[in-house]
This record gives C-alpha cells, sequence and structure tokens, in this order.
C-alpha cells in the first residue's frame, strides 16, 4: 500500500472556496502546479471589477505557475462615495480569499521548500519579496507608494492586500519596493517578486519531512 504522503504520489494541490458578506461575493478556484509546459494548461480568468486589480492578480498568478480564476461582485455602480468603500471591500475580501484558498490547496507543510525570495524589476522599479509558509501570519510592507490610485485602485489599500493575503494564508511576508520612480511600475514589480517567491516557496523537494526543527508547522 503506498503511503499518500509518498513524493510518487503527486496529489493535485488544489481549491475551490467562496466568500460571501452583506456586501460583496468573491469565487475563487487555484491549482498551484500549472507552469506552463507541453502538457500543462495555464487558465488564468479574473474579474474584480478593478482593472488594476485584476492585472495585479493576472501577474500573480501568471508569474507564480498558477491556474487562478476569480469572480468577484459588489455594489461597484452605485455612486462616487459607495464605489470607493465596495472598492476597499472588494479587494480585502478578494485578498482574504485569495490566501485562504492559496492556504487549502497548499495543504500539510510536508515535502515542500517552505521559504522562497523573489526579486522582480520592471523598468526603473525593483521589489523583493521574502515569504515563509510556517502557520505564523505576518506581514511587513515598505512600498514607498505615492499616488492616490493607480486606475481605479486605492494605492492606500496595496499594503492591506497583502496583509489580508499572508493572514488568510498563514505566511509570514515581507514586501519592498527597493527602488523605483512610477508607482504603476513599483506596485506591479512587488506582486511579480510575490510570485516569483511563492513559486520558489511551494516547489515540492520529493521528500516527506515537515520543514521544520520542531517537526510540524
Amino acid at each position: 500500500m503506498h503511503d499518500p504522503r509518498s513524493p510518487t504520489i503527486m496529489a493535485a494541490r488544489q481549491a475551490s472556496i467562496s466568500r460571501k458578506t452583506s456586501e460583496t461575493e468573491v469565487e475563487i478556484h487555484i491549482d498551484l502546479d500549472c507552469t506552463p509546459g507541453p502538457n500543462v494548461k495555464q487558465t488564468i480568468d479574473v474579474s474584480t471589477g478593478i482593472g488594476f486589480l485584476d492585472h495585479m492578480y493576472t501577474a500573480l498568478a501568471k508569474h507564480g505557475g498558477m491556474s487562478l480564476t476569480m469572480k468577484c461582485k459588489g455594489d461597484l455602480w452605485i455612486d462616487d462615495h459607495h464605489t470607493a468603500d465596495e472598492s476597499k471591500l472588494l479587494e480585502l475580501d478578494s485578498a482574504i480569499a485569495l490566501g485562504t484558498a492559496f492556504k487549502q490547496a497548499l495543504g500539510e507543510v510536508r515535502g515542500i521548500r517552505r521559504y522562497g525570495t523573489g526579486f522582480a524589476p520592471l523598468d526603473e522599479a525593483l521589489s523583493r519579496v521574502v515569504i515563509d509558509i510556517c502557520s505564523r501570519p505576518y506581514c511587513v510592507t515598505d512600498l514607498g507608494l505615492k499616488r492616490e490610485k493607480i486606475g481605479d485602485l486605492s494605492t492606500e489599500m496595496i499594503p492591506h492586500i497583502f496583509y489580508s493575503f499572508a493572514m488568510a494564508s498563514g505566511v509570514t511576508l515581507h514586501v519592498d519596493v527597493l527602488r523605483g520612480e512610477n508607482d504603476h511600475h513599483r506596485s506591479e514589480s512587488a506582486f511579480k517578486a510575490l510570485a516569483l517567491a511563492i513559486r520558489q516557496a511551494i516547489e515540492r523537494t520529493g521528500s516527506t519531512d515537515v520543514p521544520s526543527t520542531k517537526g510540524v508547522l
């Protein structure tokens, strides 16, 4: 009989969740093992109602080697004030849902690298992200954003998106934009650096070990 933890049995790392509040609804399906290749199809379909946020989640999935379907609903059309409030709720709820789905898809923290580091440039901007998949949620960000908005996305919410993802997924996350003049470039390089860090951290090692001296995470 095969040990279900055996590295020869590559269990699918997928999850589907729905997060509903009185104002928003988010549905997500994620597959962590969709790095494009001869026999692998990567599917990315993101619709939050906030164009720049769609762009960021798409970049995260693409460069993280994940398939991601995310559908968000909220009352973004009512009026300017309500749109601002609903946008913030959607941004947070989408990040919480994504973090929850990521944690469910990953399953037990066993047989993976656990730590990941990603550096991503975008023209003049350069970002560094370090992640520890450790069940000790924590988040530190230093993005240096100056504009009020990038498209319809409030820049003040971008650190909260990283924070919400970290809390929901149970990871320690450090996100630093090291340089850059353009806030679009700074933000996008940060999401791409997160993608690369995640991709490294969740890489299967071929062992069944828990990557911790405590023997449990």
